[in-house]
Parts: structure tokens; C-alpha cells; sequence
């Protein structure tokens, strides 16, 4: 993990070409996520990329922080920000950030879960930066078994090629989630080898026991 940040820098002007796989289940994926975003809201996105859905999305709310490791990443999302006055974007990993007082009202996590060390400890930490009543937004790949594959990226891995990447199937993701304090309010998979598309809420009020 301590490295892929290069793989990312590589990867950057030929990711930021590539289609996205499923535009149909994309565009849903927005109209989903601005159903529950306000124009008051403090968003952060980690793992943004080249910031296509930060760029997307910072409209509709007040403020829109996004993050990602790869400086070649985002040398692309801030040319292609230029005019979204409340987007800034931060090289930071998420345990690096900083929440406004009170926290953020949404965290967005796209695409990146599967590619930490640590899925639980991200999770956690995004519940960290809430602020109680705030939502994590999440859209994962989820492949229970690498097969062939898992050797040769881990292989790939270790010698600076090749992304980290972690197997697990939804219902892992979705336990997970909850594992960490939150309420699934949206489950969504558009196909069964598509991204895992949560909507989970922070409780509003954490009632202490005595």
C-alpha cells in the first residue's frame, strides 16, 4: 500500500481516457446519491481519481472535499475542475484527514474499498469523520474468490506493478458496514458481478450506557 501511489501516478493519463465500464448503472449511482445530498451538506470523497464524480456532485452541496493518493490523479482532476468554485482536492490518505467542526455530512468512498489493506479500519474511520446523521456512500467491487487472478496481483503487487487488491463478496462489505456503527439504507447491485452500491446512515444520537 505504502507504494501504490506510484502504480496510480503510472495509471493516471490512461485512466482518466478509459470509459466508464457501466454508464447506465453510473448515472443511477449519481441520481442515488444526489437524493440524499442537500445544498448545506460538507462532503469528502476519498479514493476521488481524476475527480469525475466529485466534479459531478460539489454542485449540489455546500462544500466538497476531495481526496486520493495519487498526485497524477489528481494533476488531472484539477484540470478538469477549473470553475467549481467549492471543490478543492487534497493528496491525502484517509487517515490524514481532517473533518470540519462537527464533522462532514456525507463521506463518498468510490471504487477504493477493495483496494486498502484494511476495509474495516477505512469504514471506521469514515464513521469517524461523521458528524451523527451523516451518510457514507460507497460503491465496491466485490469478488469472493481471485481464482488465477489473486496470485498473479499479488505477485504483481510486491514488485510495484500491480494495485493491492482484496477479495470479499457483498454480504463481508454490507457486515462490515454495519460493524462499524451504521444503518444500510440502500443496498444496490445492478448486475451479481457488479460494484456493491451502499447507502448507510450514521445514527443521529448514540445513546450512552451506564
Amino acid at each position: 500500500m505504502a507504494n501504490d501511489h506510484k502504480f496510480w501516478d503510472r495509471m493516471a493519463k490512461r485512466y482518466a481516457k478509459s470509459p466508464v465500464s457501466n454508464e447506465a448503472a453510473y448515472q443511477e449511482k449519481l441520481r442515488k446519491t444526489r437524493a440524499v445530498l442537500t445544498p448545506e451538506m460538507k462532503v469528502m470523497e476519498f479514493g476521488c481519481g481524476t475527480g469525475s464524480t466529485a466534479i459531478t456532485l460539489a454542485p449540489d452541496v455546500q462544500d466538497y472535499l476531495a481526496t486520493d493518493i495519487s498526485s497524477g490523479m489528481l494533476a488531472i482532476a484539477r484540470g478538469k475542475a477549473e470553475g467549481v468554485g467549492n471543490l478543492r482536492f487534497e493528496q491525502k490518505r484517509l487517515e490524514e484527514i481532517t473533518p470540519p467542526e462537527g464533522g462532514f455530512d456525507a463521506v463518498l468512498a468510490h471504487s477504493i474499498l477493495h483496494l486498502l489493506p484494511d476495509k474495516q479500519a477505512a469504514i471506521a474511520q469514515a464513521y469517524a469523520l461523521l458528524k451523527p446523521g451523516g451518510v457514507f456512500i460507497s460503491s465496491t467491487t466485490c469478488m469472493a474468490k481471485g481464482g488465477v487472478l489473486k496470485p498473479l496481483l499479488w505477485a504483481g503487487n510486491k514488485i510495484g506493478l500491480l494495485p493491492m487488491v482484496k477479495f470479499f463478496n457483498a454480504d463481508t462489505l454490507v457486515g462490515a458496514v454495519k460493524a462499524a456503527g451504521f444503518t444500510i439504507e440502500d443496498r444496490w447491485q445492478p448486475s451479481p458481478k457488479a460494484a456493491v452500491f451502499l447507502i448507510a446512515r450514521k445514527p443521529a444520537m448514540v445513546n450512552n450506557v451506564s
